[in-house]
């Protein structure tokens, strides 16, 4: 047997295994379901008191903004990707356009816009760089001015500058969507300026009267930990991100429903009781969705599978892999049998041939049918054969077009039908199977 002649050669596995382990039940107690809950619930606090001391509309950016704002004081979400504004992958998105704030903007003379992040950031890239972008891009649309700005206590020098040289490319593919110019125009008569508010920091001239301005308060929800979590007891900064791991199903609007019986349960019985009130939540949750008119047509709607009244509607396409319920509307529901998911999005490519014969039928039975297309989220399938229909169909004022007017489809052509979809319906999103699908079908030669 050969034995140890230094230090540095003793082994203790056993020592080591239970260091290991206590580090990892540490780090899983102190991101535990009850912890996340709880620091959600301490920096929702800090929202509200912003709301009462602004009193302008709180837009929760989706997915975590949510979490952070009772409904009660909700006025609508929002969808800015902090990846577009990544370093070095800035971008103006021209599918998630977030047009819809403007009627709050306009009304209010601003918004908050809240959102999160984990620890390691002061603040989202959603709220440091794509929303100034997109608050830049706007102004250069509808005042013809405005340059990108950007918190100087994130944002370095360098990278302002590298964002600036893209602008004016962004405002073009702002501008080549063909936006309704003249309409935003009416629903706003100041530019947009972002300002930051963290709970360390608050800008004494955020208080005074803006005249010149439309604020956009980026609001980030949560306190910057910058030590190690065992200093900062059990709170957790940016507690709501990434809620598919840590939520076991609860949403934000289960979470708001119940919040003081979830935040008095304990750990191991939050899974069980998260449980129970999803099953309930499921039964009671018969509410009919209302479908929503994509304009600038007055005869597309997208509804989801909630949307149970049809009768009003001349004809209605379903995308769904289970069969509907019997119905004895004239003429039958087209039904589309495709699954939500990424191999459901290649299938719709197959069925989209049957969609123009369905339409052109309506129009034999009446000359403008208003036209219903369902899927179960009403963002992905459904909006994906709206657009194919948008494109074949429609002219550039909404209407049907006339038999003899003939249109090159392109990419471009379709991404301006897209804008109709997500300026008409905020949360309209497409997967990226989806798209193809459609330019595949609407692009392909004869």
């Amino acid at each position: 047997m050969t034995f140890p002649t230094s230090a540095s050669e003793l082994v203790f596995p056993s020592t080591s295994n239970s260091l290991s382990s206590t580090l990892s039940s540490l780090h899983r107690s102190s991101n535990s379901c009850s912890n996340r809950l709880a620091s959600i619930a301490h920096d929702s606090s800090f929202v509200c008191d912003l709301h009462s001391l602004f009193h302008l509309p709180l837009i929760a950016n989706e997915r975590c903004g949510s979490w952070y704002i009772p409904p009660a004081v909700k006025t609508a979400s929002a969808y800015f990707k902090s990846t577009d504004g990544h370093t070095g992958q800035w971008a103006f998105s021209c599918r998630r356009l977030n047009l819809h704030l403007l009627d709050y903007i306009g009304k209010h003379n601003g918004c908050i816009i809240v959102d999160s992040t984990r620890r390691g950031k002061s603040m989202p890239d959603a709220l440091a760089k794509t929303i100034p972008i997109w608050c830049a891009v706007l102004n250069q649309l509808l005042f013809g001015t405005g340059e990108v700005s950007l918190p100087e206590h994130v944002v370095g020098d360098s990278e302002r500058a590298q964002v600036e040289e893209r602008l004016g490319g962004w405002v073009e593919d702002a501008k080549a969507l063909n936006l309704d110019l003249p309409r935003l125009r009416a629903t706003i008569s100041r530019p947009l300026q972002p300002f930051w508010i963290t709970p360390g920091s608050i800008s004494a001239d955020l208080l005074l009267p803006s005249p010149s301005c439309s604020k956009i308060i980026c609001c980030t929800a949560s306190r910057f930990i910058d030590r190690p979590e065992a200093s900062d007891g059990n709170y957790i900064q940016g507690a709501a991100d990434d809620s598919e791991s840590w939520a076991h199903g609860l949403t934000p609007a289960l979470f708001w429903a119940h919040s003081e019986q979830l935040l008095e349960a304990t750990e191991d019985g939050l899974p069980a009781l998260i449980a129970r009130l999803i099953h309930s939540s499921k039964d009671s949750n018969i509410d009919e969705e209302q479908p929503t008119l994509i304009q600038p047509t007055s005869t597309i709607f997208i509804g989801t599978t909630n949307t149970l009244n049809t009768d009003k509607f001349d004809g209605t396409i379903i995308c769904s892999p289970t069969p509907t319920p019997p119905t004895t509307a004239n003429p039958a529901p087209l039904i589309l049998p495709i699954a939500t998911s990424k191999p459901g999005s290649r299938a719709l490519r197959s069925q989209l041939s049957r969609v123009p014969p369905y339409i052109q039928a309506l129009r034999a039975r009446v000359p403008n049918p208003k036209i219903l297309f369902i899927c179960a989220t009403g963002r992905d399938l459904s909006a994906g054969v709206a657009l194919a229909a948008l494109c074949l169909f429609y002219n550039n004022s909404g209407g049907f077009k006339d038999k003899e007017e003939e249109v090159r489809i392109d990419k471009l052509f379709i991404r301006q039908r897209l804008a109709w979809l997500t300026s008409s319906k905020a949360d309209i999103n497409p997967s990226r199977a989806t798209l193809q699908a459609v330019n595949s079908f609407l692009m392909a030669g004869p």
